[in-house]
């Protein structure tokens, strides 16, 4: 608090607390009369509160009191004083720096040297010029700095210039201070503005300075300007009239501050700038504008110019980084190609961001590094919650997630990482990882879907500890979506659940009035029952969600019959299936198999090899009982899918004996319900390998390292960053958000999916042995499940075996804008091949994703090798198609096609009847409630469903494919153009799309629920809307 620094300070007097007054006179006597008495009654009231006499408070008024003339006496001598030792700082340290095209030798010894500008010594900003602190290594000597005070020359001040040396460059800030994102408002003033207020008085500012693309030989650095501080902090914003986002009309909570800039016509134009934060709070910095004016007196010069910045991002008190921040502009170049200015602070803000390994990551640090999945158990907590590591063997390898650097566990040291204490408290990531929400004025704020999914997902969690509910009919299952759910009723209204409304998009955020919530909670509809509730158990609409659900990649062409395992026979027995000739022809509309296979009209679902090898321990649990599962579905003349016969299999109950498989095939009519409780035991596997491997595996976690590698090897100057990050934003903040509470032990995936605590081994198994990079590019994983042969005849150069596939369909039109978009791109910055292969940057940067965060595989094949324009052009395709569109396919239904449990189970707790038994008995006397009790319980049910409408649902801050932040994202008229094609191409396929499902011949784009696939569409509203493509892998 501002009292307490002044005690501590030893500020007793009026004479003492000029010391730690700005070094500026217009901001040192503050004509804000508003602020100082808000100071002043803020001081007296912590004086009453700590039962202190005020006397920092007396001190303080006393001081803005007084003479001014005195107080600007003393003030001169002080910045002449400090100025001179910045100057000989400048001119010492900084002469380290080779001139012309530094190495990256030269940069480390650059950031090693004592840079401190004497921020020790003054906090505030000068009128003079102020060393750029690249490496924040405090000179605290005071001898020393008593020695370079010596020996510093003097420095023209910027008053001094004369008109005709000098040009002004209006520079404009657009920015949110913490009162306005992140907390509610509280009405007659908060913490944070008091604190601000207080920061103000004492000096501690924020400044600005500008950095030229031009060299400045003596340094090696771009020309400096002078140092600047926003003037007038404490006035009110006024609602941005730009502000970005907003579909209300009304502006944000932005506020906007001006400054002017003198420097010399030989400045240059400024290609970056610093920003330094005295405050104690962070803000949210969100654009800087330059006017570049021709110099005043110069007619010839009239050529006006502006420069953007696009920085989105928080900005916390100096102290909390080890260097300076700083933006660069929105102009990018190729290594080879930056600006000499820039050439060093370019490869210095990479070193910046990659840390050094060690220590335990803090909130506003902005660092990327590796780590081993070593924090999803908790033997602290209980010996059972162990879990292995996942990623560094051979074993279970893994992708590597963020490293957070917190300390290692009591009990396990070694091995595991230490878990946060709360499902609240967060992980680290850098902070602008973290979406920051402005408040719009004149609206409400809503929580984002994290905290809407928190506040409703804790009460779900916490009946799955403390109680277990059956349910007792489907119709106990449908009466979620018409009353609230008492299973996991939050504790008080005041925390309670979410209301849903029948809205067109069904918003999933809460109401704004939690008074008016009910006790319990209440569900939407899932589209999957809402047109038809019984829709769901026709076999028809089991084989469409194939080519049309929620896990539409993971279906194959039948190529050789029988099927036969990979998996070692000497442990898993007879790895041919059961499955026979005898089984399916019945099905096949005359055809034989060796027909059917020949004319590609047979199907499969596998799920064997990567189930079996964990049955014995999953079913050693009471409440897990699973089988591995074979389907085979055939193609009929329709178009349609139908199963014909599905195996489940157990593995061998003792070493040498064989594994235990029976196969069951579909009524000849009506309904038989042995046969709906195989379907049910196949889908609950599906889920399973749905959420650990199609949704977690290939979306996320592969994800992860190509995000911080990106931060770490692609400065911002390069043009493959600018297209890279908007597809990347937000997923190390949900990858977080997992590891806390839905992948770790005792998480959500655990508790409510039939793996249990074998879940993420079976993503790793599912990582070494399926996974390859190259095959997550749609047309490969296309031809690799036979589901598509290469034909240059087609559209997209490939042929669709089923030609109704929906996700096929639309995915390659999509695939197919996205590298055109990305061709279009690389041709403006990339002349040939050979200046792929010599952009160090790029180089780095691709060896960093194969060796280190995918350094598990890093020797399999399927990496490409970059060095050819067509191989980064298809390389970034596979990236942005994983973190746009594949997640979208197999995200963003999941409420509507899983909220309703008897469709999609999550696990299966009782294996199948043998006739003659009692179990069998049971199943024939009341076969309805057998099915329930074989699936998910209601409790389970209740958490999955909270669960799945968080994910699914969109925010209202959500950037969709062809969409960026800011009009101004981009400086490049080239660059501008060829993204507008992509929009354009982009607003052509989702008018095919429209066209598509009214297209009635096209029968699995609706099916019998009458659903219809827009998965792929790439545009939405906020809510839960089951469709739109974001950019990224993010909720």
């Amino acid at each position: 608090m501002m009292e307490q620094a002044v005690l501590q300070g030893g500020l007793k007097t009026s004479n003492n607390l000029l010391v730690m007054l700005p070094s500026s006179k217009s901001l040192l006597v503050s004509q804000n009369s508003s602020s100082r008495l808000l100071l002043h009654q803020f001081l007296q009231l912590k004086g009453q509160q700590q039962n202190k006499k005020p006397a920092a408070a007396t001190a303080a008024t006393h001081v803005l009191q007084g003479s001014r003339k005195q107080i600007s006496n003393r003030l001169h001598h002080e910045e002449q004083h400090h100025a001179a030792g910045r100057r000989m700082m400048r001119m010492s340290q900084m002469r380290t720096i080779e001139t012309k095209s530094p190495s990256t030798s030269s940069c480390r010894r650059f950031l090693s040297t004592p840079l401190q500008a004497f921020h020790s010594t003054t906090q505030s900003a000068t009128t003079s010029t102020t060393i750029l602190n690249l490496g924040r290594e405090v000179v605290e000597d005071h001898h020393q700095q008593q020695h370079l005070l010596q020996q510093l020359p003097q420095a023209l001040p910027a008053e001094q210039l004369q008109v005709q040396d000098y040009i002004v460059l209006k520079t404009s800030l657009i920015l949110s201070k913490k009162e306005f994102f992140e907390l509610p408002h509280v009405p007659g003033g908060t913490p944070e503005q008091l604190f601000d207020c207080e920061d103000e008085f004492l000096g501690n500012k924020v400044s600005l300075q500008l950095i030229s693309e031009d060299v400045d030989p003596t340094t090696g650095i771009g020309k400096l300007s002078h140092e600047m501080q926003i003037e007038n902090w404490m006035e009110s914003p006024s609602p941005s009239d730009t502000a970005s986002g907003s579909s209300t009309g009304g502006g944000t909570y932005e506020s906007r501050f001006d400054i002017e800039f003198k420097v010399k016509k030989e400045f240059g134009v400024p290609g970056a700038f610093i920003i330094r934060n005295h405050h104690r709070d962070e803000f949210f910095l969100k654009s800087v504008t330059i006017e570049l004016k021709a110099a005043q007196g110069d007619e010839e010069s009239n050529h006006n110019s502006t420069v953007h910045f696009i920085c989105d991002s928080c900005i916390y008190n100096t102290k909390a980084y080890k260097s300076d921040r700083i933006f660069f502009s929105n102009k990018v170049y190729l290594p080879s190609d930056t600006p000499e200015g820039m050439v060093v602070l370019r490869e210095l803000e990479l070193i910046n961001m990659q840390g050094d390994g060690t220590g335990e990551r803090k909130e506003a640090d902005r660092i990327y590094d590796y780590a081993f999945y070593n924090d999803l158990g908790d033997s602290d907590c209980h010996e059972s919650m162990k879990r292995p590591v996942l990623g560094g063997s051979q074993e279970l390898p893994y992708p590597r997630r963020l490293r957070t650097g917190r300390p290692p566990s009591t009990t396990d040291p070694e091995n595991q990482e230490s878990r946060v204490d709360s499902v609240f408290l967060n992980l680290y990531i850098p902070r602008d990882e973290r979406h920051t929400q402005v408040r719009v004025k004149g609206v409400v704020s809503k929580e984002d879907a994290i905290l809407a999914a928190g506040r409703k997902l804790l009460p779900a969690l916490q009946s799955l500890y403390s109680t277990h509910k059956e349910f007792t009919s489907l119709n106990n299952v449908r009466d979620l979506y018409k009353a609230p759910d008492i299973i996991a009723a939050p504790v008080s209204s005041s925390s309670s659940s979410l209301s849903s409304s029948s809205t067109e998009t069904r918003s999933s955020e809460p109401d704004e009035d939690p008074e008016n919530q009910p006790e319990g909670m209440t569900y939407p509809v899932p589209k999957i029952i809402a047109v038809d509730e019984k829709a769901w158990t026709l076999d028809v609409e089991f084989g469409r969600e194939w080519l049309a659900g929620i896990n539409p990649a993971v279906i194959q062409c039948l190529q050789e019959f029988p099927m036969i395992s990979q998996l070692d026979p000497a442990v898993y027995g007879n790895p041919v299936s059961t499955i026979t000739v005898d089984h399916i022809e019945p099905f096949l509309d005359g055809l034989t198999v060796e027909k059917a296979i020949a004319e590609k009209k047979l199907f499969f679902v596998d799920y064997h090899d990567g189930f079996l090898p964990y049955l014995n321990k999953i079913n050693s649990s009471p409440t897990s009982h699973a089988y591995a599962s074979r389907t085979v579905l055939y193609l009929t003349s329709d178009g349609t899918l139908r199963p014909v016969a599905i195996e489940l299999t157990l593995p061998p109950p003792y070493p040498g004996a064989e594994n235990i498989a029976r196969v069951f095939t579909p009524p000849s009519q009506g309904k038989n319900w042995v046969w709906e409780i195989a379907k049910a035991h196949v889908l609950a596997n599906d889920t399973g390998y749905h959420q650990l491997v199609s949704h977690w595996l290939r979306t996320h976690a592969t994800v992860e390292p190509i995000v911080i590698a990106t931060h770490r090897q692609l400065s911002p100057l390069h043009p493959l960053h600018q297209a890279l990050v908007p597809h990347l934003k937000g997923t190390l903040d949900i990858n977080a958000a997992a590891r806390k509470a839905l992948i770790n032990a005792g998480g959500i995936i655990e508790k409510t999916f039939t793996p249990h605590q074998y879940a993420m081994q079976i993503s790793s198994g599912a990582y070494k042995n399926d996974w390859r990079f190259d095959e997550q590019a749609l047309p490969a994983d296309l031809i690799k499940r036979g589901m598509a042969i290469p034909d240059v005849n087609s559209k997209h150069g490939l042929k669709l075996i089923i030609e109704d596939y929906p996700y096929a369909m639309d995915g390659l039109e999509l695939w197919a804008a996205i590298t055109t978009w990305l061709h279009d791109h690389i041709e403006i910055f990339y002349a040939d091949d050979q200046s792929v292969q010599t952009d160090t940057e790029l180089q780095n940067w691709w060896t960093e994703i194969r060796e280190v965060g995918h350094g598990d595989k890093k020797d399999a094949e399927g990496w490409p090798v970059l060095n050819s324009k067509p191989a980064l052009v298809h390389t970034l395709s596979i990236i942005i198609w994983l973190a746009s569109c594949q997640h979208a396919a197999v995200n963003f239904g999941q409420y509507d096609h899983s909220a309703f449990m008897p469709s999609h189970p999550t696990s299966t707790r009782r294996q199948i009847p043998e006739e003659g038994t009692p179990e069998y008995e049971e199943l024939e006397r009341d076969p309805e409630s057998y099915y329930l009790s074989t699936i998910s319980t209601a409790t389970q049910a209740s958490v999955i469903m909270t669960t799945t409408e968080a994910l699914s649902t969109h925010g209202c801050n959500e950037l969709f494919l062809g969409q960026r932040s800011s009009p101004l994202w981009t400086s490049d008229p080239k660059v501008l153009a060829v993204f507008t094609k992509f929009q354009e191409h982009i607003a052509e396929i989702e008018e095919l799309i429209k066209s598509r499902n009214m297209d009635r011949t096209l029968k699995n784009r609706y099916g019998p629920i009458e659903f219809p696939y827009e998965f792929l569409y790439p545009s939405s509203v906020s809510g839960l809307t089951a469709k739109g493509v974001p950019n990224s892998t993010s909720i």
